[in-house]
């Protein structure tokens, strides 16, 4: 698109994911230390006559460039709630690089980066803190994504705080996925139920995270044993942390140094071609 308005939807990871009890409505309280890393989906749009998805990429076969989707629903609702006139239509492209149902955020980081692109164009007033709080309805992982920075989340994701101990950005990340997706809502059903304990809190960060667990990691196993493969390879590369995200596939390692993550992606890459894999940094 010519002179298009951008944003990127940050990969999301969660770096610990502690469930803690089932509520009566379906939903969970977790608590849950998100991090974001500084490569995923990319967001275009222009002023158009009326509102247009597009969406492209090697993991665009199968999403919906309707109004269900989650860009174009965060679209209609900030129109809709503080547009008054000033959001014109738009058509948007969404340049799908991340993996679908693959814990890593990418429809609820799509919403957000549309979320972002509204309000820097057309909504300046609005604050990140107040962003959050109107799309979040949307999904649970959405409020953390519009700022896209490292945080606690609890309740059910939604309830944002710092975690000034933990000074992670710049630390190298490679992201692996065995290109097989997995549906949130089975896993977390299939959670075993038992409180295993809140997330360690502390001054040393990184004790903080190997302390840590994700309480899914078993469900998700169990869905797709695939998720044990990952590991163990990201686990022979000598990471300092290794872990599955979210609800799975996609597990993340962390490194020391750009060198150590450049050389387990080459590594993994040869013995892995068909894995999906990004090397980044966290934001």
């Amino acid at each position: 698109m010519t002179g298009a308005m951008v944003e990127t939807g940050w990969a999301k990871i969660n770096l610990a994911l502690h469930v803690r009890s089932r509520r009566s409505d379906g939903y969970h309280e977790i608590e849950t230390l998100f991090a974001f890393v500084d490569d995923g989906d990319a967001i275009a749009a222009e002023v158009a006559d009326a509102d247009r998805l597009a969406i492209d990429g090697p993991f665009a076969d199968g999403l919906s460039a309707g109004g269900d989707n989650l860009v174009m629903q965060v679209l209609a609702l900030l129109r809709e709630r503080h547009g008054g006139g000033r959001v014109p239509p738009l058509h948007v492209t969404l340049t799908k690089t991340l993996p679908v149902a693959a814990g890593i955020g990418g429809g609820s980081a799509d919403a957000a980066a549309m979320a972002r692109l509204v309000r820097r164009h057309f909504l300046p007033e609005i604050g990140d803190a107040a962003l959050a709080r109107i799309v979040s309805p949307l999904g649970a992982d959405i409020a953390a994504c519009v700022a896209s920075a490292t945080c606690l989340g609890t309740g059910v994701g939604e309830a944002l705080s710092a975690v000034p101990e933990l000074q992670l950005g710049g630390t190298p990340v490679l992201l692996v996925n065995p290109r097989l997706p997995v549906a949130t809502g089975p896993v977390f059903a299939a959670w075993d139920g038992i409180d295993r304990g809140p997330l360690f809190t502390g001054p040393d960060g990184r004790a903080q995270l190997l302390g840590a667990r994700n309480d899914l990691q078993r469900p998700a196993i169990a869905a797709c044993p695939a998720i044990v493969d990952v590991l163990t390879e990201l686990g022979a590369l000598r990471p300092w942390l290794a872990r599955m995200s979210g609800s799975g596939a996609t597990c993340f390692a962390l490194f020391d140094a750009q060198a150590e993550r450049d050389a387990a992606a080459a590594t993994l890459a040869r013995r892995h071609p068909g894995w999906w894999a990004m090397a980044g940094a966290l934001r």
